[in-house]
């Protein structure tokens, strides 16, 4: 016989003494499915601990992985999209920004800003990929422009962090003119003889990677990032043939000699001082 008897079946302890854990204290890698801390993952860039898998973050996330102790000061923080077409799909385009700007706290898909990385000052444009998917109208292309002229009229370095998934439908033709206006305002900073370096972060397709994000002086991208004009699905059906495997990852499209290199975004403040220093 057993020298200790439960007398009471089951855990009795009372329910006002039950404690939850809080929401948002663990997270999971969608790649390998582990779990951390989700202060750990933060510290850790927003990449996992585990197998390194880079977390789609935003404009935030970066500045404040950048910025030294998340000091600087946004441009044209206000300027909001109209609608130039009167565009209506499953509802109006003035509506779906409206219910976008609610739900992600962001007025469009860019944020430009400038503030000191290693104590040098640089002009950063961040993309947004949760504002109707990162895709570009005329307030994306106006925001990067002005943020171009920034870093000319103040001799700074410029960063473009690019996520998107191309120029934005409601805005046809106008989301369009914004790869022209871009391409031109950075021949100005070459003309300027000012560093640009782009970041190709996941995803980074369509109108995006046919203007500014493949025009850097450096073109670099985050590991395993998706970066293309056309999706996969498109091209196999187009040429009639099964693609490569990996097609369009960054890895692939460095070996193909349309990035620089990749970079791990827990060495992305750094390598990029680094850059910027030589490019000076």
């Amino acid at each position: 016989m057993s020298w200790f008897v439960r007398k009471d079946k089951g855990i009795q302890t009372p329910t006002e003494m039950k404690r939850e854990a809080p929401d948002g204290l663990w997270y999971q890698c969608p790649n390998c499915k582990k779990a951390m801390h989700t202060r750990e993952h933060k510290l850790n860039a927003y990449t996992c601990v585990h197998c390194n898998y880079h977390e789609k973050i935003g404009s935030e996330a970066y500045f404040s992985i950048l910025f030294d102790n998340n000091t600087f000061t946004e441009l044209d923080a206000n300027m909001m999209s109209a609608d130039p077409l009167n565009f209506t799909d499953t509802k109006s385009y003035p509506g779906r920004v409206k219910a976008t700007m609610m739900k992600t706290g962001l007025k469009d898909a860019v944020r430009t800003a400038y503030g000191p990385m290693n104590d040098q000052i640089v002009t950063v444009a961040c993309m947004d990929f949760s504002f109707i998917g990162g895709s570009m109208g005329s307030v994306v292309g106006e925001k990067i422009a002005r943020a171009i002229d920034h870093a000319i009229a103040s001799r700074t370095p410029f960063l473009m962090i690019s996520r998107s998934g191309g120029a934005r439908m409601m805005e046809a033709g106008y989301s369009l003119m914004q790869m022209a206006k871009t391409s031109a305002k950075l021949a100005l900073l070459s003309q300027a003889r000012l560093p640009y370096v782009s970041l190709l972060t996941d995803p980074t397709t369509g109108g995006v990677t046919a203007s500014y994000a493949m025009l850097g002086d450096f073109n670099i991208a985050e590991p395993g990032a998706l970066i293309g004009f056309a999706g996969p699905r498109v091209i196999r059906e187009t040429i009639g043939k099964d693609l490569p495997k990996g097609f369009q990852e960054a890895e692939f499209v460095l070996e193909h000699g349309f990035l620089d290199f990749i970079v791990d975004r827990k060495d992305l403040k750094d390598k990029l001082s680094s850059l910027f220093g030589m490019l000076e």
